[in-house]
């Protein structure tokens, strides 16, 4: 295994981004390989301008070694595909993931405020556990990941004498610097909680628990409660809580990453793994409304996964086939390429914004085209 240079290279770490890069372009090669509409000798030549990997502290379900392999994983299926490239990759992950998971509890012991990299989907152990659940499921190494996942969900105080949620962030969003001083607690399914209630709710699905995991499923879900508005135009959460209450309930873009559809999938499968039929009949309902919603859906002015309509097709499409009633969503999806040929087209080629994400989505919905890949399992959907 070849260390890469530091990231600060931005040539290397673009290279080897899932979001950004050709690594997750190479997942729309792959999805095509594997259904006999595209050459592996395709994917072969993408994934060797991938090199060397990064494996240090900024490696991550979205960068570097993790997402080499959670790429292979993809490309190899049922298959003996890249199983010497894979198993090498097991232990580079797994020693990656066990320093990480080391530093994260020391700073919970030093009584420290959580940062997005330490724990959310896109740079920090959330991602990690992603990946883990489906390369070692069983692995001693997935389940320390979860026993994190629930030390982050218990109350914190910070350096003020404040109870805090675990998750309590000191840093505001990105997207907005100025949004939230004093820090804040995350709802989004990208940077926040809703990614490791996802993890949890995932895991136990597949029958892999750990101590407090139900404990920590429903503290986050009462949470979620506590910020959860409904009225005549639905059900909704705003985006994050700080010391100035929550973010303001505007008319939101209904996306994966910050809107009602991630938090809808992510309470659905909560419900699953917990019985709570309740739950799930809410968060099914709730993305009903959200789709109903025409004057919501117009903000989603791209054909984007993160923030445009690629990413609501397909959660919807997850969810249906959860649901209690599918043939609601399906009647949806029915009428979504419309709508989604409507949109802007991206004009990169990338997987999160570009059109490479935006085509494993569209051709997903096409009739009688089911996935072969479980591509969006690094979105938490599945």
């Amino acid at each position: 295994m070849t260390t890469a240079p530091p990231t600060t290279d931005t040539a290397v770490a673009t290279r080897q981004s899932l979001a950004r890069g050709p690594l997750g372009i190479a997942l729309l090669d792959i999805e095509r390989a594997h259904r006999g509409r595209g050459s592996w000798q395709d994917v072969h030549r993408r994934l060797a301008t991938v090199h060397p990997l990064i494996d240090g502290d900024d490696a991550s379900l979205f960068l570097g070694a993790p997402a080499m392999a959670y790429v292979l994983h993809m490309a190899a299926g049922d298959s003996g595909r890249y199983a010497g490239a894979l198993h090498a990759l097991d232990g580079v992950v797994a020693a990656h993931t066990r320093r990480r998971l080391a530093a994260a509890h020391a700073r919970i012991d030093q009584g420290r405020l959580a940062t997005f990299a330490e724990y959310d989907l896109f740079r920090g152990l959330t991602g990690l556990g992603a990946l883990l659940l489906r390369q070692q499921p069983s692995g001693i190494v997935t389940r320390r990941v979860l026993e994190y996942m629930v030390r982050l969900t218990e109350p914190i105080t910070d350096p003020a004498g404040t109870q805090r949620p675990g998750w309590w962030v000191s840093h505001s969003p990105a997207s907005n610097p100025a949004a939230t001083p004093g820090g804040h607690a995350n709802a989004g399914i990208a940077h926040g909680i809703t990614g490791p209630l996802a993890l949890l709710a995932l895991a136990k699905r597949r029958g892999i628990t750990v101590d407090g995991h139900d404990a920590a499923i429903v503290r986050i879900c009462r949470w979620l409660d506590g910020l959860r508005q409904s009225d005549h135009q639905g059900t909704r959460w705003p985006r994050w809580i700080s010391e100035t209450g929550p973010a303001p309930l505007v008319p939101d873009t209904p996306s994966w990453c910050y809107g009602t559809p991630g938090l809808a999938r992510a309470q659905q499968l909560a419900g699953i793994a917990l019985g709570d039929e309740d739950r799930k009949r809410m968060a099914e309902r709730a993305l009903l409304y959200c789709l109903a919603n025409e004057q919501q859906l117009d903000l989603l002015a791209n054909r984007s996964l993160c923030h445009g309509v690629g990413g609501l097709l397909r959660t919807v499409q997850r969810v249906a086939e959860d649901a209690e009633n599918p043939n609601l969503f399906r009647s949806w999806l029915r009428r979504a390429p419309q709508r989604f040929l409507m949109a802007e087209a991206p004009q990169d080629p990338s997987f999160i914004e570009g059109a490479a994400g935006a085509a494993l989505a569209f051709q997903s919905i096409e009739q009688g085209a089911e996935s072969v890949t479980d591509w969006d399992a690094c979105l938490l959907l599945i």
